[in-house]
């Protein structure tokens, strides 16, 4: 049974007589581990009827690119298949939610749907709640922990989330059987075109760079495939070396999360099964830290802004704002990579190929930008939109956090400094002490020589 926390109703509609029940899949695309698409087929199931999937495409969405709807489009080819064989169809509506579900709703007896954290997110399934004639059911599948049960404010720091989350984790953890289609129709049109053409979606998007990455492939397979082989080959050691970027041992979800390619709670019943070492720390990372982005996103209007910082923050940084700069670059010198600091400008040229770029050298990468722009607000700035457009995972509430984090969300106040006041600095000497770090410059260097410095088409 699927925990009542999970669920909410969006509108007083009642459930009507219907052809089916249309799930409206958008920030879950998966079949494994989607307790939305179960939750949909079990009222289908109760009230007679098949079940019916869509999936908007927006190829309008904000920063989105030829790599992140290239990555997507995978996915949902996959999702496709296996939607196809439990013997649910599934479509592909063109357009925002807003403009499309209240036709594809029409013979529905009530919508179902996951649930996103960003402000456009809330606006869709708010929308599409008042267009419709029929019941709006929400599903939370993409934390381990619904964000309201968590917590009913925006927490200070993971040290202050932790022990809630702890305190009830495991009864969110209860695994749940997939369930059986009772009534199928593969004739079912809600108006849209056919999964297949999924790849089409990419002929649409306007921003061609950059292009799709070329160590990333999308779906649920490939996101099981890199999880299995992270919890044999580099789970034990995750405790030891997940913090060094000259060793790759971190499980490459990210991307596959954002999208909703894979479920949290799935990852951590097979983490927790493995009963191998680093499950701890691992855990910590996967849940903690992560929800706790899901709590800055859902708490704080202003995430995507320099003022979503704390006041501590944007005070001591705005009290050093004129300090002179032993570097100050501008944006097309950042994206390029063409910065004085060669760890600094590996970071970004793994980025700007992969899609993705190790999770230390994200802070350091972010605390330079701090360091090297004119204003605070300008690095800020700088900062997101780069995360926004490179990165797979961008334009997600992990990356709003990890770009709040440089400027000093989630921490606390250090000793003050030029620049950066009381937030917290790294350097390169940090790197060097800390890591073998020329082993991450051979391996970006390797990267460049095999799939070419930009990132292109």
């Amino acid at each position: 049974m699927i925990p009542g926390e999970r669920i909410r109703t969006l509108n007083s509609h009642p459930v009507r007589a219907g052809r089916y029940v249309l799930y409206w899949m958008q920030s879950s695309q998966r079949s494994r581990g989607n307790l939305a698409l179960e939750y949909a087929i079990e009222r289908a199931n109760a009230i007679g009827v098949p079940v019916l999937a869509c999936f908007c495409v927006d190829t309008s969405y904000p920063e989105a690119n030829l790599r992140h709807f290239s990555f997507m489009a995978e996915g949902l080819c996959a999702v496709g298949k296996k939607l196809e064989e439990r013997g649910i169809p599934f479509m592909l509506l063109r357009g925002t939610p807003a403009e499309k579900l209240a036709d594809s709703a029409t013979d529905a007896a009530l919508v179902v749907t996951d649930r996103g954290y960003l402000a456009l997110h809330r606006q869709w399934r708010e929308r599409v709640a008042q267009v419709i004639g029929c019941p709006l059911v929400q599903v939370e599948d993409n934390v381990v922990v619904p964000v309201e049960a968590a917590s009913g404010k925006e927490e200070w720091s993971a040290g202050t989330i932790r022990m809630k989350i702890h305190r009830q984790m495991m009864r969110f953890l209860k695994p749940l059987e997939s369930g059986r289609v009772q009534y199928r129709s593969p004739s079912l049109d809600g108006g849209g075109i056919p999964y297949q053409e999924a790849g089409d979606i990419i002929l649409g998007v306007q921003e061609r760079f950059p292009g799709p990455s070329p160590l990333y492939r999308g779906g649920e397979d490939e996101a099981l495939q890199r999880l299995d082989e992270f919890i044999t080959g580099g789970l034990a050691r995750y405790p030891a070396l997940h913090s060094d970027p000259g060793i790759s041992v971190l499980s490459g979800m990210s991307p596959y999360l954002h999208f909703g390619q894979i479920s949290p709670v799935f990852i951590v019943q097979r983490v927790l099964e493995s009963g191998q070492a680093g499950t701890e720390e691992y855990l910590e990372e996967l849940i903690i830290r992560r929800e706790l982005s899901m709590n800055f996103v859902t708490y704080n209007p202003f995430y995507d802004t320099y003022g979503g910082l704390p006041d501590w923050a944007r005070r001591t940084l705005e009290e050093h704002a004129e300090d002179p700069r032993e570097h100050i670059y501008s944006r097309s010198e950042f994206e390029e990579a063409r910065t004085d600091d060669p760890y600094w400008n590996a970071a970004q040229q793994e980025l700007l190929i992969t899609g993705k770029m190790h999770g230390y050298m994200r802070m350091y990468w972010g605390k330079k930008i701090l360091e090297w722009s004119e204003t605070p607000e300008q690095a800020f700035r700088t900062a997101l939109s780069l995360n926004n457009r490179y990165e797979l995972d961008g334009r997600d509430p992990n990356g709003y956090t990890g770009v709040a984090w440089c400027f000093g969300k989630h921490d606390r106040a250090w000793g003050e400094r030029p620049v950066f006041g009381k937030v917290r600095y790294m350097n390169a000497a940090g790197l060097k002490r800390k890591f073998q770090i020329n082993r991450y410059l051979d391996r970006m260097e390797t990267l460049a020589e095999e799939h070419g410095p930009a990132g292109g088409d």
